[in-house]
């Protein structure tokens, strides 16, 4: 499967797990192919699309695509064993995609490969519990710098939302300072009450980092 390379990006943390199961590798050698956006199949050019970054497992995703039937759900994750759990919770017995799920497409690459290649335009941009790298040697490793922000910014259709969700206190602080630098403003006023509704995920119920509640933010271009 071919994607598409940049020399200049460079994608930190990992990229496989575990063993995958016999189905799973299947899945991930016949239908993920299917599924890049790519000559093969395309996001069409004036579309309007919504997109998860970091994906996990899937849950969300997956929620997104059963609440919005008829919008092109991207999804980007370069974890392929998170890629494999999700396309085995949207196949059938025959490995065919339930009907539910035939909206999303899958880029299992960096997300800023992804942005250089597609040209439609987002509606929604969701950031559920990114890598916080805790570390303060590692913090150029951080995806939500402002320059990042604003080339998601540059995306967005008219009245489009970035949704960032974290529950590392630290990292989240840091975030803002990335804002206040982009040409994004913070539209919610309550930074510990989700935005919306279908936000759990995993990651956030594992309460990694010990912050008892997530900070959300809510971002829409200046």
């Amino acid at each position: 499967m071919e994607i598409a390379k940049n020399s200049l990006i460079r994608t930190f943390g990992r990229m496989r797990g575990k063993k995958l199961s016999a189905r799973q590798q299947w899945l991930i050698d016949n239908l993920l192919p299917q599924l890049v956006p790519s000559a093969q199949c395309p996001v069409p050019e004036n579309c309007k699309a919504i997109l998860e970054i970091g994906f996990g497992a899937g849950e969300h995703i997956l929620h997104l695509a059963e609440n919005n039937p008829t919008t092109k759900i991207i999804g980007a994750e370069p974890f392929i064993n998170g890629i494999a759990s999700m396309l085995a919770q949207m196949t059938d017995e025959k490995n065919n995609i339930k009907p539910e799920y035939k909206n999303i497409r899958i880029w299992p690459d960096d997300v800023r490969k992804l942005l250089s290649l597609i040209t439609c335009h987002l509606s929604l941009v969701y950031i559920l519990h990114p890598d916080p790298w805790p570390k303060a040697r590692h913090e150029k490793r951080r995806l939500l710098s402002a320059e990042f922000l604003n080339g998601l910014a540059g995306r967005l259709v008219p009245g489009g939302q970035i949704i960032i969700a974290t529950d590392h206190l630290d990292y989240f602080d840091w975030i803002l300072e990335q804002v206040k630098n982009s040409k994004l403003k913070i539209q919610n006023s309550k930074l510990d009450v989700p935005p919306e509704s279908g936000l759990d995920t995993r990651y956030k119920n594992k309460d990694m980092f010990g912050a008892n509640t997530c900070r959300y933010l809510v971002l829409g271009a200046n």
